[in-house]
């Protein structure tokens, strides 16, 4: 899932505050399981805006809305009338999200509610961990589905690095070695030989370096 955070409360305000219609536009998939973006957080963010906006004596009308997904078109036909409406939207998206309404609507300004961070998993109620880098080239069937290129600070291919101390990383002592959880999980599972094969230098053309990546499914 695409894990966000929301902006501080000042910094939202200072982007509002000049327009006369702004609409705080939810998007209920994944900044909703994090509890940042969904529809009830725009709704709280659009309230806290109003309350900001009394406060300063500042004339402007803040509606909330939102929809299942920011990143799709057939989501939007319910929203038609309040995105035409709104001389801002505020999304509380991801950046995708937000990059989606300005392609979708080219004379709409859509601003970030939120600073998207990182691909993750649901650790546990309330905690997202960094768990995928969407590099291009997915080495998860060598390193017992722990992925280095997240889970280790230097993005090492073969590891561990010398900065490893029992089984932390040199950064933190909070932080476990990527490396040393791969090798642990390969043994139990009696797969050593995977450690022994060497990783080549990345292609980084998979990742970013080849510049925005698109995937086309003909048969769609």
């Amino acid at each position: 899932m695409i894990v966000a955070r929301k902006k501080p409360l000042d910094e939202l305000w200072d982007m509002v505050r000049g327009f006369k219609k702004v609409l705080v536009f939810g998007c209920n998939t994944c900044v909703a399981v994090c509890h940042e973006g969904g529809n009830k957080e725009a709704e709280i963010l659009a309230s806290l805006l109003r309350m900001r906006a009394a406060q300063e004596g500042v004339d402007v009308e803040i509606r909330n809305g939102g929809i299942e997904r920011q990143c799709e078109h057939e989501f939007f036909a319910s929203a038609e009338a309040e995105i035409a409406w709104a001389d801002l939207i505020l999304s509380t998206a991801c950046g995708i999200g937000v990059q989606f309404i300005v392609k979708r609507y080219p004379m709409a300004t859509a601003y970030p509610a939120l600073d998207t961070t990182f691909l993750g998993d649901v650790e546990r109620h309330g905690v997202f961990t960094e768990s995928c880098q969407a590099c291009g080239r997915c080495v998860l069937h060598l390193t017992a589905g722990i992925c280095p290129m997240s889970r280790c600070a230097k993005r090492l291919l073969n590891g561990p690095c010398g900065g490893s101390n029992k089984g932390k990383c040199e950064i933190s002592k909070d932080l476990d070695c990527a490396w040393h959880l791969i090798v642990e999980r390969l043994s139990a599972l009696g797969r050593l030989d995977d450690y022994d094969k060497i990783l080549p230098c990345r292609d980084w053309s998979t990742d970013r370096a080849g510049g925005p990546r698109k995937l086309v499914h003909e048969d769609a």
